[in-house]
């Protein structure tokens, strides 16, 4: 049966075809490739599934899901961990058209089940330890009807993945889902408010594989290493190998170099996704080494801001005409605009430095993006009225084919972050930015995250990266202790890892220094050192400034201020 065949109506989309497509095209190309072990001398020893097999497998897999009532629309939560069987299961639940909830373990086990049982799950699949937690916490998934063990079942009742499997000669007919139909819930890490459970349909999946392709030009015969799970899975879409690294994608800032720095050279790595955090540990320790990545075309890093100085050290690494590209975007709409290590190293990283923000360049495709007033309250329906001039900073919103619509089960949310227009939705970015006369949008940091004193309003981010020019500086976070509409502006510090040979007292009146140069800097007087920033769990990069609000608060115990 070809492809022609199995999808024989335009208006059914499911990212599953195109791994049908590809393990028809490229049947023998390695899709997935997994660190198995070491062998006898100590190298790295490798699994790998080609297309046809990935195919073959995640039928076999469709076909068991269906026989233990995993069908079309079956909320599914997931929990295995980067691996072969990861690949095939998600594969698998998309061909049945179930819908695989992803939650991230990092957040801590209390957040996880909170987000569990907001997604009403009806399937639980997970490996051994996970279903270890659904034991010891079995209110979470009492209306839970199937249960997968993804490896050995102890003592619980279930599945395990083996039990399921059913070869059957014939493809697994992909399920007939729409554009509008849901393909998952995908739950935000939380890190400004209560993670929330984001809708994605079958069509925006579809979308984001169009725009992959057409912003970062990803050819066929490239292999990826995806440091971040996720976006792992639009790779056998893209026809390109996916080389999964042997990390905790939990903390990705604690990742050894070494197991980064082994695949790109030994598999010949062509593209790479990375965090900041990720991207700053493994770009130090190669440059201390002295070691290049020649196969490298490009390197995508998203997640949270990245720093002039890190994409400085990591493009000396890579070969020439290779770029590191810095796309922008939210669980809820991803990615919507993107720029080159080229342009923010010739023009706008310098414009940074001097608190113009990030720049996180132009829309992608058909994504529009404006900047509107900024309001805390919702906004019920769009208007051009809301909308600001160039070089205004206001709300980031965008609108488009890859943005989502809804939060699942979570109608409060909506009403803050959608504003309707017509048949479709802006999303409300929860950022502030600016734009400029190019078409480029400027990152001025969260809408939450902005002081406001009595006499005047700070945003975090042009604030931070002129603080971050002191040599000494690892990264900062601007912070408001006091009352809302009457903060008091703190700059907290986070230095360089030599911080214990620094005279504070120096260091601080050289940062004070650098603020009272600049405008936009030079009534924030307060400093405080911290060891090491609390950060988020998905990139290890995102600054829980609230927990530094709490933690300064202590410490200055609000006396200290005149």
């Amino acid at each position: 049966m070809n492809i022609s065949e199995q999808k024989n109506d335009d208006s059914v989309i499911n990212i599953a075809y195109y791994l049908k497509k590809n393990a028809h095209a490229l049947p023998h190309k390695r899709a997935v490739v997994y660190p198995a072990g070491k062998d006898k001398s100590g190298r790295v020893a490798y699994a790998h599934l080609t297309f046809k097999q990935l195919d073959h497998e995640s039928d076999i897999i469709a076909y068991g899901l269906n026989s233990v009532g995993i069908n079309k629309g079956t909320r599914t939560i997931i929990m295995v961990n980067p691996s072969i069987d990861f690949f095939t299961l998600i594969f698998a639940l998309f061909k049945t058209g179930a819908v695989p909830v992803v939650v991230d373990p990092g957040m801590g086990i209390k957040r996880m089940l909170v987000c569990f049982a907001k997604s009403s799950p009806e399937a639980f699949i997970g490996i051994p330890k996970a279903h270890i937690l659904r034991i010891i916490r079995p209110k979470t998934f009492k209306n839970i009807k199937t249960f997968i063990t993804v490896g050995k079942r102890w003592l619980w009742s279930g599945y395990t993945l083996n039990d399921i499997r059913i070869n059957s000669q014939k493809p697994y007919k992909i399920a007939a889902t729409g554009k509008d139909d849901l393909a998952a819930i995908l739950f935000t890490t939380g890190s400004t408010g209560p993670a929330k459970g984001v809708e994605y349909t079958h069509g925006i999946f579809d979308t984001q594989v169009n725009n992959i392709l057409s912003c970062f030009d990803i050819q066929e015969d490239e292999i990826d290493l995806p440091t971040f799970p996720l976006f792992a899975l639009f790779d056998p879409a893209l026809g390109i190998t996916a080389v999964i690294p042997d990390i905790d994608p939990t903390k990705p800032a604690l990742a050894d170099p070494e197991k980064i720095i082994e695949p790109i050279i030994n598999q010949g790595v062509t593209n790479m996704f990375a965090s900041p955090a990720l991207l700053n540990n493994v770009g130090r320790y190669a440059k201390e080494k002295n070691i290049k990545f020649p196969s490298l075309k490009r390197v995508v890093s998203a997640g949270a801001p990245v720093s002039l100085s890190n994409i400085k050290v990591f493009s000396s690494l890579l070969p020439k005409g290779s770029e590191i590209h810095t796309p922008y975007g939210a669980t809820e709409a991803m990615p919507i605009s993107s720029i080159k290590s080229d342009e923010i190293l010739k023009e706008t990283g310098k414009l940074s430095d001097k608190g113009y923000g990030i720049c996180v360049g132009r829309p992608i495709d058909d994504i529009q993006v404006a900047i509107i007033k900024i309001d805390d309250s919702p906004i019920k329906k769009w208007s051009d009225s809301l909308l600001l001039p160039d070089g205004e900073i206001g709300e980031i919103v965008a609108k488009g084919d890859n943005v989502t619509k809804h939060y699942f089960n979570h109608p409060l949310s909506e009403i803050f972050a959608k504003i309707k227009d017509n048949n479709s939705f802006w999303h409300r970015m929860g950022d502030l930015g600016w734009s400029d006369s190019k078409g480029r949008i400027w990152y001025c940091g969260r809408k939450s995250h902005r002081v406001i004193t009595e006499n005047e309003t700070f945003y975090t981010i042009p604030c931070e990266l002129i603080f971050n020019t002191h040599p000494k500086v690892f990264r900062s976070a601007l912070i408001g202790v006091g009352p809302k509409s009457k903060q008091n502006p703190v700059i907290c510090i986070e230095l360089e890892n030599d911080k214990h040979e620094l005279d504070l007292k120096r260091t601080e009146k050289e940062i004070l220094e650098i603020a009272s140069d600049n405008i936009i800097t030079k009534n924030i007087n307060k400093v405080l050192f911290h060891n090491s920033f609390p950060v988020d769990i998905r990139h290890n990069s995102k600054i829980f400034r609230e927990k530094l609000v709490s933690w300064a608060d202590q410490k200055l115990n609000l006396n200290l201020f005149p």
